[in-house]
């Protein structure tokens, strides 16, 4: 029964998914919290499958030249090494061409053994067109047209591969961002006729961004071009009032319930939407991926049953303070062995560090610790401090490039009592190390455009506390010298409300704000108040790992989105 399509009611898909380094089909947060959701509904056992595309080539390999410039290349990997390629085919017509579709299957095995199937759509097969094999090569690789005939396949293509693998009791199709929203076109294709309602019935949304260049837009031009007549005829009736398809406006429009991944974004997407029926299921992280293991063994000698019920986490507040710092040294060791081995560079294990890694956006500030690098030396004069930044740029993004750039000249420049590292080719792996062996998480986007973020989540299963601008989860999740600090004036109402056109506070505040708290709260209780230190690094576990989990997410969705009670099933 637990592999039997006929028993798995609800179908999540997402563009990427992140579930190890090794399957490299993902470029950042949103495949990683799409994994995270599936490994703990294996772990819950909860009844759906997961469905993406296979990206042959990857996102990239990320490499530098003697410019500190970014450079890409494409990812070599052999599927058949971690996934089982099925002789499901079934086949999608674009551009006036005929493509054969074919998928790979993962089974995400859950804790307590529960199999979750994760399905790989693939074009790369003989037979089909030359440009239409590489249609599954590059995750956001390529043009709009290409972005355009990729969302296709996962939508459409999607839904028609479920029902040739016999998935065909399916109650809720779950829509992990807009990129597979055609998925409704062809669910009004198997209806066939044109019933806006019954769509609805059986689709869910969660939008993920509230900045402009994360929802796909294509005009109905471009859509002409690639689209069978069939499906030009519904989309332009599905979407009558426009000059194209948002693929967000078309989540919005043809989904029973919408959520946003945090309170504060639900209030953003509310306003940038014009509505008032966006929710809030706050994103988490999974516990088991994320969390080291000497803080594993911890938890499981302290804190019994931990795995399959996070929020027993609550009883971080018992650990010895002894056994939990000798187990974050010990990450924090790790970490500076890749850094000794990656950068020739050997850092102090007894000096105070920041960590900094997440995509190069311009609108995440990669660069706000140097906005004043005399100040920045006054502060370490006192007392050192070593920073530790990764992240990759999209490749068309030259903004977040030269964040890059700025970022990687600073770590060849500053030395002393300032040290900062720059660590190449960010994933999973290194993206592990960092948020188990950092002693600080900064985060300081410009508000209110995080919509949640989740690597500060992974320090937080960690013991490692955040210092951040008040944006996303940290609202939620942020006590002040208790489970961090936070950065800049605390959000207002107006702030969301008009969110879609400005910031609504001065931003140079943020900068003032992360010097005046590094130099006389951060710095000091690492270096004179052992004691307070590591009591805090507890209460960051025992508050926020216990709660911003994917368990709970995965409970939350079942509930309010699935409307389905897993337990027991």
């Amino acid at each position: 029964m637990e592999n039997d399509p006929a028993f798995r009611p609800v179908a999540y898909f997402s563009m990427e998914v992140g579930l190890k380094e090794s399957i490299p089909t993902y470029s950042g947060g949103l495949g990683v919290l799409a994994g995270d959701i599936l490994k703990s509904a294996a772990d819950l056992g909860v009844p759906m499958a997961g469905v993406t595309l296979l990206y042959r080539k990857g996102y990239f390999v990320q490499e530098f030249n003697d410019q500190d410039w970014q450079q890409e290349k494409p990812v070599v990997w052999d599927p058949s090494k971690e996934l089982t390629l099925l002789p499901n085919k079934i086949s999608v017509t674009i551009r006036g061409r005929e493509i054969k579709v074919g998928v790979w299957v993962y089974e995400c095995i859950g804790a307590t053994g529960y199999p979750l199937p994760i399905y790989f759509l693939d074009t790369d097969f003989d037979g089909n067109h030359p440009d239409d094999r590489k249609l599954c090569w590059y995750l956001y690789g390529g043009d709009n047209h290409y972005r355009l005939c990729q969302e296709f396949i996962l939508g459409v293509g999607g839904l028609r591969m479920l029902r040739a693998l016999g998935y065909m009791n399916i109650d809720t199709f779950h829509l992990n961002e807009g990129h597979a929203g055609f998925l409704t076109l062809e669910l009004m294709r198997e209806l066939g006729y044109y019933d806006p309602d019954r769509i609805r019935e059986q689709v869910v949304f969660t939008t993920h961004t509230p900045v402009p260049a994360g929802h796909d837009y294509f005009t109905f031009g471009e859509i002409d071009q690639v689209f069978p007549d069939d499906a030009k005829t519904t989309i332009h009736k599905m979407i009558p009032d426009k000059p194209g398809v948002s693929m967000t406006e078309l989540g919005l429009r043809y989904s029973r319930y919408v959520n946003g991944v945090a309170k504060k974004h639900a209030e953003v997407s509310n306003a940038m939407f014009n509505m008032e029926t966006v929710d809030w299921i706050t994103n988490g992280i999974h516990p088991t991926t994320w969390v080291s293991s000497g803080m594993r063994k911890l938890y499981n000698k302290h804190i019994p049953g931990w795995e399959l019920d996070p929020g027993r986490l609550v009883q971080a507040l018992t650990i010895p303070a002894n056994e939990i710092w000798a187990a974050h040294q010990a990450s924090k060791l790790r970490l500076f062995a890749r850094i000794m081995e990656t950068n020739g560079i050997q850092l102090d294990p007894d000096v105070l560090t920041l960590g900094f890694a997440r995509r190069a956006a311009t609108y995440k500030r990669a660069d706000l610790l140097l906005t004043d690098v005399e100040r920045l030396k006054k502060i370490a004069e006192k007392r050192k401090v070593q920073f530790v930044f990764a992240g990759k740029s999209h490749p068309a993004d030259n903004g977040g490039k030269a964040l890059l750039q700025k970022i990687r000249k600073a770590s060849h420049e500053f030395g002393g009592n300032i040290r900062i590292v720059f660590m190449d080719n960010y994933n999973m792996e290194i993206a592990s190390l960092l948020t188990q062996g950092v002693d600080v998480w900064l985060n300081n986007p410009i508000r209110p455009r995080e919509a949640s973020g989740t690597s500060g989540m992974k320090c937080a299963m960690n013991g490692i506390m955040n210092f951040s601008v008040l944006d996303g989860w940290w609202i939620e999740g942020w006590i002040e010298d208790v489970t961090g600090w936070s950065i800049g004036p605390e959000p207002s109402e107006a702030e969301a409300k008009e969110a879609a056109t400005s910031t609504h506070y001065d931003e140079k505040l943020d900068a003032v704000d992360l010097y005046d708290k590094l130099e006389n709260k951060v710095i000091p209780t690492y270096y004179d108040n052992h004691d307070k230190w590591v009591d805090m690094m507890r209460h960051t576990i025992a508050l926020d790992a216990s709660f911003f989990n994917t368990h709970r997410v995965v409970h939350e969705y079942a509930s309010k989105a699935y409307s389905i009670d897993f337990r027991g099933m």
